[in-house]
């Protein structure tokens, strides 16, 4: 996962971070605004707020494009990813976010951070593109680890497994050759990139194990399902 992902943001950061840009050819204004955009579409779908005394986990932050508005609206922001290369963009393209800690993660759980020390834990476009969906329900356990008691998840995933399935062999064969002359993006065919859908019964059940109740649910059954848990207790 790290490897592919530092290779990505590379060949495109801003592209693999949000794939309704041109590919190599971003608007960056509109990219850092929809941001904004995104974000607020979110928290108003799961019907949920950042605070300003919230301490919050970013979890997939690619280069910062929702880091930056959370940051606005949090006491802190932890903004976690697997690549290396993505941090160093990320730190690089927001040095003025004194309130945002950068984090490398391992892409399994979500040390180094303590249990019960964040108010809200937030992630867009991430977790669709993990191979193994037992790998993105860790996470949701994870979540509940470091989540205080009333604290909430706000999170997106797929929930449409057709969206995953490998395409035929000459597609696949073109999009190879398109890739290396430079024509279209790479390793849209690696699973990393691909990814995997969620089944909603084992959401559901890792999350109440874990002591997460599912408050909202919006968009079962397609790519883009909004999720909110909250942490039980007082």
């Amino acid at each position: 996962m790290e490897h592919f992902w530092d290779a990505r943001a590379r060949e495109d950061a801003f592209f693999f971070v949000d794939d309704r840009l041109a590919y190599r050819a971003p608007d960056r204004e509109r990219f850092w605004a929809e941001g904004v955009d995104d974000l607020d579409r979110i928290l108003a779908a799961l019907g949920v707020a950042v605070a300003p005394t919230d301490a919050v986990i970013e979890i997939g932050c690619g280069i910062g494009r929702l880091t930056r508005p959370l940051s606005e609206r949090a006491r802190t922001v932890h903004a976690i990813d697997v690549s290396g290369e993505m941090l160093r963009r990320a730190r690089a393209g927001n040095p003025d976010l004194g309130n945002v800690t950068w984090i490398r993660g391992n892409g399994h759980d979500l040390a180094p951070l303590p249990t019960a020390s964040m108010d809200a834990c937030f992630s867009h476009v991430v977790f669709q593109h993990i191979p193994d969906p037992a790998v993105t329900l860790g996470y949701v356990r994870e979540m509940a680890r470091v989540l205080r008691p009333g604290g909430w998840a706000g999170f997106q995933l797929s929930t449409a497994a057709h969206v995953h399935s490998p395409r035929g062999a000459a597609r696949r064969a073109r999009a190879l050759l398109a890739g290396l002359l430079g024509r279209r993006p790479r390793g849209q065919d690696h699973p990393a990139w691909r990814g995997s859908a969620v089944d909603l019964d084992e959401l559901r059940i890792a999350a109440g194990g874990a002591g997460l109740d599912v408050e909202r649910l919006e968009g079962a059954g397609t790519q883009f399902c909004l999720v909110l848990l909250r942490r039980r207790g007082v």
